[in-house]
C-alpha cells in the first residue's frame, strides 16, 4: 500500500492522489486546447505522470498547401478535407453491405479500446505492472466472444443448428464465456505484486470500465444494424451532421462559451447544430425509407448461406397522410402532408444526437483534461484518434437500441418458428396441439379452415 506514497527518484505518483480544485478560468482552458495542459490543471495534478504528446502527423502535402494560412484557418481546412474523406469512406462501406459494416464496427471498437488502454499504460508503465496489457487484451477477447456469440446464436440460428460443432458451442456458449473470464480473473489474482496492489486494482477497474464503454455499446450498435441498416445509418449520420454543423456555426458565429470542459464549444454552435441536425434527419429518413435495402432487417438466408435485406416494408416505412394543425394549414395552404412514420421517429433520434449526444464528447473531454492530453491519439490529422470521433456515437447507439426495444420491436415470428423447428418431434406436437386448442377457443381456427376450403 505504500507504492502510491514512496517511489524511486524521478517517478511520480499516480493521479488518484490529486486533490480537487476549482477551474482557474478561460485563459487556462484556452491553453488546454493548444497545449493539452492548462496551468490550473498543472497545479492540481502536479503528481500526474506525463502522457507523451504525439507528433503532428498532418500530411506534408497539406502542410505545404496551407503553409500561408493562420493556424486557425489551417486547422479548418485540414479538418474539412479529412472530414470529406471520411464521409466518402462511409459511403463506400455502406455500398459494400451489412457484413462490411459489422467488420468496421469491430475494427473501430478494437482501435478505441487500444487508445484508452494505451493511455493507461503510458501513465503507469514505469511501475512495471505485470501482465497489464496482456490481461487487458485477454478480457477484450472474452467479452467479444460472449457478445458476438450471442449475436450468432440469435441471427444465425438455422446455420448453428445445422452444424454440429456450432450447435455444441451455442448450447454451452455462456458456460464457455464464463470459464474464459474466470481464467483471466485467476490470472489477475496470481499477478498481484505486494508493492503494487492498489495500482493493479486501479488498472483492473480501468480495463473493465473501458470494456463497458466500448465493447458493450458496439455490440448494441450491431444489434441495431440487424434491425435494418436505416437504424444504423441515420443515427450515425445525425451525429456526423451535428458535429460538422456545430463546428461551422461555432467557427463563424460562436461567441458564448457552452461548457468549461470544452472551451471551444459555444451556444451558437450547439443551437445551430441542433436545428441543422433535425432538418437533416428528416430529409435523410425520407430518402432512405423508400429503399428496401435500407429498411429491411438483415437476415441470414440458410439456403444461400448469405445475408439478405429483402422484405415487404412494414407500416413504419410506408407513406401516410398526416393532417396539419390549423395554424400551419393557414400558413401553407395544405391540409395534410405525406410522410413516412419513420420520419417522426427520426426527430427523436436526431434530437438525442444533437442535445444529449454531445455529452459523450464532454465526458471524453473531461477524461482528456484529467490526463493532460488533447486527443486520444493522432490517427486522423486534425481530428485526433478514432475515439475522438466516436465518443458521441457510442452513447447514441445505445439510445437507439433502447428506443427500438421500447417503441418499435415486437415478437418476431421467424425467430419463433426457427426455435420450434429445433425442438424434438414430441415437443413440436405438444405446441401444435396447444396452439390448435387456443385458436379453437378463440373461434379463429374454423374461420381459417373455411378460408382454406
Amino acid at each position: 500500500m505504500t507504492e502510491l506514497r514512496h517511489r524511486g527518484a524521478g517517478v511520480a505518483e499516480p493521479p488518484f492522489q490529486q486533490q480537487p480544485s476549482e477551474d482557474k478560468g478561460s485563459d487556462s482552458e484556452s491553453k488546454l486546447e493548444k497545449d493539452g495542459a492548462p496551468d490550473s490543471d498543472a497545479k492540481e495534478d502536479s503528481g500526474l505522470p506525463e502522457v507523451p504528446v504525439p507528433p503532428d502527423d498532418t500530411p506534408e502535402v497539406l502542410n505545404k498547401a496551407l503553409s500561408g494560412l493562420s493556424s486557425r484557418w489551417k486547422n479548418w481546412w485540414v479538418r474539412g478535407i479529412l472530414t470529406l474523406a471520411m464521409i466518402s469512406f462511409f459511403f463506400i462501406i455502406i455500398y459494400l453491405g451489412p457484413m462490411v459494416l459489422m467488420l468496421i464496427v469491430l475494427c473501430v471498437q478494437i482501435k478505441c479500446f487500444h487508445e484508452i488502454i494505451t493511455i493507461g499504460y503510458s501513465v503507469y508503465h514505469s511501475y512495471h505492472l505485470p501482465w497489464f496489457r496482456t490481461l487487458s487484451w485477454y478480457f477484450l477477447l472474452c467479452v467479444n466472444y460472449f457478445s458476438y456469440g450471442e449475436t450468432v446464436t440469435d441471427y444465425f440460428f438455422t446455420l448453428v443448428q445445422r452444424e454440429e460443432p456450432l450447435r455444441i458451442l451455442s448450447k454451452y456458449h455462456r458456460f464457455i464465456s464464463f470459464a474464459l473470464y474466470l481464467t483471466g480473473f485467476c490470472m489477475f489474482v496470481l499477478s498481484l505484486v505486494k508493492q503494487h496492489y492498489r495500482l493493479q486494482f486501479y488498472m483492473f477497474g480501468w480495463t473493465h470500465v473501458t470494456l463497458l464503454i466500448v465493447v458493450t455499446q458496439s455490440y448494441l450498435v450491431i444489434r441495431n444494424l440487424f434491425e435494418g441498416m436505416i437504424w444504423f445509418i441515420v443515427p450515425i449520420s445525425c451525429v456526423i451532421c451535428n458535429d460538422i454543423m456545430a463546428y461551422m456555426f461555432g467557427f463563424f458565429f460562436g461567441r458564448t462559451p457552452l461548457i468549461k470542459l470544452s472551451p471551444k464549444k459555444t451556444w451558437e454552435g450547439f443551437i445551430g447544430g441542433f436545428f441543422s441536425t433535425i432538418v437533416f434527419g428528416i430529409m435523410l429518413s425520407y430518402v432512405m425509407a423508400g429503399y428496401r435495402y435500407f429498411v429491411c432487417p438483415v437476415e441470414f438466408n440458410s439456403d444461400t448461406n448469405s445475408f439478405q435485406v429483402d422484405c415487404e416494408p412494414s407500416e413504419l416505412f410506408q407513406l401516410q397522410d398526416y393532417p396539419l394543425p390549423g395554424v400551419l394549414e393557414s400558413i401553407t395552404g395544405w391540409t395534410s402532408v405525406r410522410l413516412y412514420p419513420f420520419q417522426i421517429h427520426s426527430i427523436a433520434l436526431s434530437s438525442f444526437a444533437s442535445i444529449l449526444g454531445p455529452f459523450g464528447g464532454f465526458f471524453a473531454s473531461g477524461f482528456k483534461r484529467a490526463f493532460k492530453i488533447k486527443d486520444f491519439a493522432n490517427t486522423i490529422p486534425g481530428h485526433g484518434g478514432i475515439m475522438d470521433r466516436f465518443d458521441c456515437q457510442y452513447i447514441v447507439g445505445t439510445f437507439v437500441y433502447v428506443y427500438i426495444s421500447s417503441f418499435i420491436s415486437g415478437p418476431n415470428p421467424s425467430k419463433v418458428i426457427q426455435e420450434l423447428l429445433a425442438l424434438h418431434a414430441d415437443q413440436q406436437l405438444f405446441i401444435f396441439n396447444s396452439l390448435k386448442t387456443h385458436l379453437m377457443e378463440k373461434g379463429l381456427l374454423p374461420a381459417l379452415e373455411e378460408a382454406a376450403g
